[in-house]
């Protein structure tokens, strides 16, 4: 088969494609060669994904009975194969998890939990059509608003028009209720702004890194802040002066009043479409001026939230009619970001001493679509002496790498250059970025976290920047950090710009050298200048409100 392989190195699927299929034939229950058939069947333009599940349904029988797992009850017995699924998923062996599932739910016996766990599974592999089918199977025979959330975020890895347009309806079936009695506004001048912020968990969360600075930076002279998560336990480590009030226990309606009871002037949905959230609650606008942003970027579809907070990226195109809020610019950048107390020294381009150039991409499988594949394919097909670094907790999984292979293989992408890392954390974490050369940013669903670890680690990142809302959100975090020649607008302009960069590693190493001072002498590591902006962005959304002028002029 390795003949056949190379074959594919080339673009020959057609000599590729009988070996594999009598390979296949030959070998019934060896999933290898039928993983190779399916990347040949891709490369033909020949649909695969029936030979490429054999491939992972054989995979994991032979890996679970290897484990000791009855795979003969997982046909027969679907409260087993859920306990297996349950196991699997975690380890993070999300593939395997998700032929389990599978098993459990052809019994017909079905269930939403039943059909959400499979559905997620499928999500962190990358495979978003199947996990949307799953999930609109699921709200049509189990409707609830918490359900319609995770089919809205799946939509987010289709692409922006998808999401919108399921943001938008989950809204009219869910937050469609009617106007609340209007709240009072009392002008701002001369007391304390009250704002709210609102998440399942902020300490021990994603929002750590984004909410740190501007918790800890408000002005207890200035404002008075509340904290709504799930549960006070979390919580305990910010400013003694900050209110928590868990909402865990309440229902939205409930929580609603207690906010409006504590008299909230700002209130910030910190989560959006996540699994957790309480956009039910801002549906009943409990205070006079609501904000989403942090945690997305995008639309919550819902009116009731009236702004949505953005950074200022100049020369960016109208998105506005991506919105069902108001776009507020609240300055140079969206957050401010805190690097990591691990952080490590700068190191030189790891290339020049390896011989070798690293790509990496550390964000989320289901970011890898097919378009964003196909370029980073073209990058390592024509750059031989490179390589590409997939980390994240979930290519912990056997079956998704060797599905991974197979959609590069189809390329023409060696599977030697392909290297997958698992979860880590601590130094050990931030230790993985003195060897890469420069990370790949993904569409249409850019990075964010990962963007920002990167460059706040002193790795290069390159994007491609399209005209969209997440396209605008790339490019800022990397014009913010003075790094505007690594933002492209085309697939074929990211690949002639890696290729560019790739092929000089000396420009590529005094490129390195600027990446982490454009970080912390930038824009996203001033904490102090955007919490002022953030509040007088408050004051001037509650005079607006208000229709009082604001007390300070800011730019909205």
């Amino acid at each position: 088969m390795e003949a056949a392989r190379d074959a594919l190195l080339v673009g020959d699927a057609a000599a590729a494609l009988p070996v594999f299929a009598e390979a296949a034939a030959q070998a019934p229950s060896d999933p290898a060669p039928r993983y190779w058939l399916a990347a040949a069947m891709m490369q033909a333009g020949e649909p695969a994904d029936d030979v490429l599940n054999d491939a992972r349904t054989l995979h994991a029988m032979g890996l679970l009975k290897g484990a000791g797992v009855d795979v003969g009850r997982l046909r027969t017995d679907p409260a087993y194969a859920g306990q297996v699924a349950v196991q699997l998923y975690g380890q993070n062996l999300v593939a395997c998890a998700s032929v389990a599932w599978g098993m459990a739910l052809s019994t017909g016996q079905i269930d939403a939990a039943g059909l959400l766990n499979l559905a997620l599974s499928l999500q962190h592999q990358g495979r978003i059509e199947e996990a949307v089918l799953y999930l609109q199977v699921a709200l049509e025979n189990f409707p609830s608003a918490a359900l319609h959330n995770f089919l809205v975020y799946a939509q987010l890895f289709r692409g922006e028009d998808f999401y919108v347009a399921e943001a938008r309806a989950w809204a009219a079936r869910w937050a469609n209720l009617p106007p609340p009695a209007p709240n009072a506004v009392q002008p701002a001048a001369g007391r304390k702004l009250r704002i709210g912020y609102v998440a399942p968990r902020f300490a021990g969360s994603q929002l750590r890194q984004f909410i740190a600075p501007i918790l800890e930076g408000h002005d207890p002279d200035a404002v008075e802040v509340t904290l709504y998560p799930a549960e006070a336990a979390t919580e305990a480590d910010w400013p003694a002066w900050i209110r928590v009030r868990p909402i865990g226990g309440l229902d939205d309606a409930a929580a609603a009043d207690l906010i409006r009871a504590d008299g909230i002037d700002v209130l910030n949905d910190c989560w959006g479409h996540t699994a957790g959230c309480r956009l039910g609650v801002f549906a009943r606008k409990p205070a006079p001026v609501q904000v989403a942003w942090i945690n997305f970027f995008h639309t919550t579809g819902l009116p009731q939230i009236d702004y949505v907070l953005h950074g200022e990226v100049p020369g960016a195109p109208d998105l506005s009619d991506q919105f069902a809020e108001t776009l507020w610019r609240a300055g140079p950048v969206f957050s401010p970001f805190r690097a990591s107390a691990d952080r490590l020294a700068p190191v030189e381009t790891p290339a020049k001493a390896a011989g070798v150039v690293t790509l990496a991409s550390f964000n989320h499988p289901a970011k890898l679509s097919d378009g964003c594949l196909a370029a980073w394919a073209t990058v390592l097909r024509n750059a031989r002496n490179s390589r590409l670094l997939l980390k994240y907790r979930y290519y912990a999984d056997p079956l998704l790498q060797e599905t991974t292979r197979a959609r590069f293989l189809a390329h023409g992408v060696a599977v030697e250059q392909l290297l997958f890392g698992g979860h880590s954390t601590g130094e050990e974490y931030v230790r993985t970025f003195q060897v890469v050369d420069l990370m790949l940013d993904s569409w249409p669903s850019p990075g964010s976290t990962t963007t920002l670890e990167a460059l706040s680690n002193g790795v290069p990142v390159l994007a491609m920047a399209e005209d969209s809302v997440g396209g605008v959100y790339a490019r800022g975090l990397l014009e913010a950090a003075g790094l505007p020649e690594l933002v492209t607008d085309t697939p074929e302009a990211f690949v002639a710009r890696a290729l560019e960069l790739i092929g000089d590693i000396d420009g590529l190493d005094r490129l390195r050298t600027r990446v982490r001072p454009g970080f912390d002498e930038g824009p996203l590591c001033d904490e102090a200048g955007f919490v002022r902006r953030l509040e007088a962005s408050f004051r001037a959304m509650l005079a607006q409100a208000s229709q009082v002028p604001a007390a300070r002029a800011v730019a909205g």
